[in-house]
């Protein structure tokens, strides 16, 4: 990011303690990976997983050790989204685009300006990864957004532990965490002595291509969109240690995809009759309301395990 001339981006990440997280690299292991998730249960504050004869309890200290990071702050995940009570998604969104009078259909990535695009990549890749749908931002994805650029400092030993949780139970996540998990496999010093390890290559890492698969073009030193939008200027931090660039930009042609798609919809819906179009605008209406009851399941649910949570914490405390 300092090479790239991101410095209010790295100022925005440096409130979060995020660098040696977002920095991990080396080996990963995935058919370990899978052992550790296939075992992987939570005991009160901490990970539990079995690999390989050893036992793995992921405490704080083993936290910190690893990653740098605390088990402190606030909490936020898919069962508390309610936490900032001044926050409002549509209007955050709309505040994040480059043009803010754009008409909001969906939460897509490619109307954002630089910053939060990137912010937006780092959530949706690194801090809450998922296998699929990256050009599209969640309730939660805006909720992490928010918090980072308004330096509202968050827990994110919680957010990745609950995320977790939300991988398990769902195949469409795919394991996330490899890199992070390997290092938690170095630290318990596993056998990993004739296991497939992969390497993270240079192609993860971001560089001015990515950018400009952004839309973005630098001029006189600084990024900006290039449909006009003007970024801020630059502010540099001198006393800042060198820091590595990172993360390739994988989803812009999935992003251009889907708007050439939502093009041709509109065509074939405009040569339609008025009854077919009746028909699929109440089918896209049932869908609609099945997400809807899906998301609103899983968020009542994500909210009893977190007064669970509360509750074991305070039967410990007691």
């Amino acid at each position: 990011m300092k090479q790239r001339k991101l410095d209010s981006v790295r100022s925005i990440l440096k409130e979060q303690k995020l660098k040696i997280f977002i920095e991990l690299t080396g080996n990963t292991y995935p058919d370990l990976v899978k052992v550790f998730y296939t075992n992987l249960h939570f005991d009160g504050h901490s990970l539990v997983s079995h690999v390989k004869g050893v036992d793995m309890i992921i405490t704080s200290e083993v936290w910190f050790a690893v990653t740098g990071l605390k088990s402190s702050r606030l909490r936020i995940n898919r069962g508390n989204l309610g936490i900032m009570e001044d926050f409002n998604k549509i209007q955050f969104y709309k505040g994040c685009l480059k043009n803010p009078h754009s008409k909001v259909r969906n939460f897509s990535v490619g109307d954002l300006k630089l910053d939060e695009r990137f912010v937006a990549f780092i959530v949706s890749w690194i801090l809450t990864p998922r296998g699929s749908n990256h050009s599209t931002l969640s309730e939660e994805d805006l909720l992490l957004i928010y918090c980072i650029m308004n330096k509202v400092k968050i827990n994110w030993i919680h957010t990745i532990k609950e995320h977790m949780k939300k991988a398990m139970r769902l195949c469409e996540f795919h394991y996330p965490y490899a890199i992070l998990i390997s290092k938690f496999l170095h630290y318990f010093e596993v056998d990993i002595e004739g296991e497939l390890a992969e390497v993270i290559k240079p192609s993860c890492e971001i560089n001015s291509g990515s950018l400009s698969k952004m839309g973005f073009t630098k001029i006189s030193g600084r990024w900006v969109s290039k449909d006009g939008d003007q970024v801020g200027p630059s502010r540099t931090n001198e006393g800042d240690e060198p820091e590595e660039a990172a993360m390739q930009d994988e989803h812009a042609t999935e992003t251009q995809e889907g708007v050439h798609h939502n093009i041709n919809m509109e065509e074939r819906m405009s040569n339609m009759s008025s009854f077919k179009r009746l028909m699929i605008n109440r089918m896209d209406t049932f869908a609609d309301n099945h997400r809807n009851l899906h998301e609103m399941c899983e968020s009542k649910f994500n909210n009893m395990d977190t007064q669970f949570s509360t509750l074991d914490e305070q039967i410990e405390e007691v």
